[in-house]
């Protein structure tokens, strides 16, 4: 499904990503892990289109998106759910959802019972948040689940997440793993450091002076 091939990164004379190569299959969970500053956060956004490679090329589906938008990208099938979710005033959790999950067939429109769903999977309740305007009244663990369950509205083929784990309480953490455990057949890159998250994934790749410096088969 997604082939990277030889994507380097580079501002100024400085390289953030070296000749990065890996493949990830239609319904694979593959999770990148490594040190801070190894450039992990950087090659997601290269694969959404939110930054250019200096080299390289991106495959997906055997078209090459190295040169397309973001929103050619997700008209495709790619979704990203941020490190730091981003606010939207003026919208409600609910119109966040029905944006999201627009395209998606598996949802009825207008449907509460499948956002709902959604909010439950990631601790939330649906009678208090689907009315509840996306502002600086949210806490950064709620405007992070209902990031994650606007990602999984998507039903992407492909979904890259950037550490869902961060900034959520226990509770909810155990629910994430849960939703990652059942996943659709679809495929899922994300960032972590957490051993929960990482023993879930079908792979992990290492991710370290912006070169895979190791693929785990688990």
């Amino acid at each position: 499904m997604l082939e990277l091939r030889n994507i380097c990164y580079k501002i100024g004379r400085r390289e953030i990503l070296h000749n990065v190569s890996f493949c990830v299959g239609s319904k694979e969970f593959v999770a990148i892990t490594g040190p801070n500053g190894s450039g992990k956060s950087t090659l997601l956004q290269i694969i959404m289109g939110i930054r250019q490679p200096s080299s390289g090329n991106i495959i997906f589906n055997g078209k090459d998106i190295s040169k397309i938008s973001i929103t050619d990208r997700a008209k495709i099938g790619l979704a990203y759910s941020f490190q730091q979710p981003v606010l939207f005033k003026g919208l409600t959790v609910k119109d966040i959802l029905q944006i999201s999950a627009t395209g998606n067939e598996t949802f009825l429109v207008d449907n509460d019972t499948d956002y709902g769903e959604l909010l439950r999977a990631v601790g939330l309740s649906p009678e208090e948040y689907l009315g509840r305007e996306i502002n600086d009244s949210l806490s950064g663990g709620e405007l992070k689940r209902i990031e994650i369950a606007s990602a999984f509205a998507r039903n992407a083929k492909l979904t890259l997440f950037d550490e869902p784990e961060a900034g959520i309480d226990l509770w909810s953490f155990d629910k994430l793993i849960k939703l990652f455990r059942n996943r659709p057949d679809k495929a899922i890159i994300v960032i972590s450091h957490q051993k929960r998250i990482l023993d879930v994934a079908d792979r992990v790749l290492k991710l370290e002076n912006g070169r895979i410096s190791e693929v785990t088969k688990l």
